[in-house]
């Protein structure tokens, strides 16, 4: 079912500014690296059961790759810069800060990232809807 080639985004699929990022990175994959799952499908709920993770709080970006790893937060945007490459690239070796900080950060723009967004309804292409996973 899971595509070992892939990379998996898990984000908040009730959240806007989660969801301009999510456009932000199929605008950007230009090797079609990335694969979608909202935490609230059945897929990402899998995903986050399967670890004992949190369930109900959805406020933590993951991204996976299948046997080799998944990242939260911080460093899962540091990972997704680095994999887009190019001129992302750079936002990659963020990830050599300190964890605690870098993650700091994120959990302010994460518990406020409601009021910073405005709903976006972006309707993907069919090409793009075959990279979101629901099931």
């Amino acid at each position: 079912m899971t595509d070992s080639s892939k990379y998996y985004v898990f984000y908040d699929g009730d959240c806007g500014m989660c969801n301009y990022w999510v456009q932000w990175i199929l605008k950007n994959d230009h090797r079609k690296q990335f694969l979608f799952s909202a935490l609230q499908s059945e897929f990402g709920q899998k995903f986050l059961n399967e670890r004992n993770l949190e369930n109900r709080q959805l406020n933590t970006l993951y991204l996976w790759k299948p046997n080799a790893f998944y990242e939260t937060k911080s460093h899962a945007v540091f990972k997704i810069a680095k994999i887009l490459g190019g001129k992302y690239v750079h936002l990659g070796y963020l990830n050599a800060l300190p964890r605690p900080m870098t993650d700091f950060f994120y959990d302010r723009v994460a518990a406020n990232r409601k009021r910073f967004s405005v709903q976006q309804c972006a309707l993907p292409t069919a090409e793009e809807q075959g990279r979101f996973i629901e099931k």
